[in-house]
């Protein structure tokens, strides 16, 4: 199972300092960091890559209408970020001209680094633009049935590889589960997921895994529907001792 870790963006470097060596020696395949403007998920990376050897790292997704290709590839090299590691995660951040924006990125991202490049996708439409034109595509809010969109993502690439990853918000204690809830709806209320979910005839939470139960029975669904899970972690405080009691749940269940 190619499965990995989610942490936001914005989690303090000294915390992640001390939990990516964990991550890595606990077998998971990668480390991602969401990028939001108050969290920049390179910097982060390149703590994390400082303080690992093997782990995979990746970002998602760096929306493309704040942060130019242009000006992502100039993070990377500033940042000295090992590109053999590397997946960039893209998408439109806003509805103007996302297709053509998006796909004019993906096409520089990639004639400028050797690391992965994947797009954000929601819709069929960015869905086709990440097979044809970037490495794989990241998915999230999907239930295990509908993240079968991976064979509709092998048939738009034509035979080129291309990776399907998708974005699981999980919560292994029971008092993270209003937090899990909470975040269910707030993504609920964007308009561009609120239309996703309506159109997979879903519920927020029906995307996510809430408790060991639901791990046990949704995560083999999951693993088996898409070429990696990243489990995005959600605890009560985001605290260190959480987070070690998040990834020592996870590792051992799975």
């Amino acid at each position: 199972m190619n499965l990995s870790i989610g942490l936001a963006g914005a989690l303090d470097h000294g915390v992640l300092r001390e939990l990516a060596p964990r991550v890595e020696s606990l077998g998971f395949a990668s480390l991602w960091l969401n990028d939001t403007s108050g969290g920049d998920s390179l910097a982060g990376l390149a703590v994390v890559a400082s303080v690992t050897t093997t782990l995979g790292l990746g970002c998602g997704v760096i929306p493309v209408d704040r942060r130019p290709a242009g000006e992502i590839l100039a993070r990377m090299t500033e940042l000295d970020l090992p590109e053999h590691r590397l997946s960039i995660g893209v998408g439109s951040g806003g509805p103007t001209d996302a297709i053509r924006r998006v796909g004019a990125a993906v096409d520089e991202l990639r004639a400028g680094t050797s690391a992965v490049v994947v797009v954000g996708a929601l819709g069929p439409r960015m869905r086709r633009l990440a097979a044809e034109r970037a490495d794989g595509v990241l998915l999230n809010w999907l239930d295990p049935a509908a993240a079968a969109a991976t064979a509709q993502l092998r048939q738009d690439a034509g035979g080129a590889p291309c990776r399907s990853v998708l974005y699981v918000r999980t919560a292994l204690d029971p008092a993270a589960s209003p937090v899990l809830a909470a975040e269910a709806a707030r993504y609920a209320g964007v308009p561009a997921y609120a239309a996703n979910l309506a159109r997979l005839g879903i519920h927020g939470l029906d995307a996510a895994i809430d408790g060991p139960a639901e791990f046990a029975e949704r995560l083999p669904r999951y693993a088996a529907a898409v070429d990696e899970v990243v489990l995005r972690v959600i605890t009560r405080h985001d605290s260190i001792d959480d987070l070690d009691r998040f990834l020592d749940a996870a590792a051992a269940a799975s």
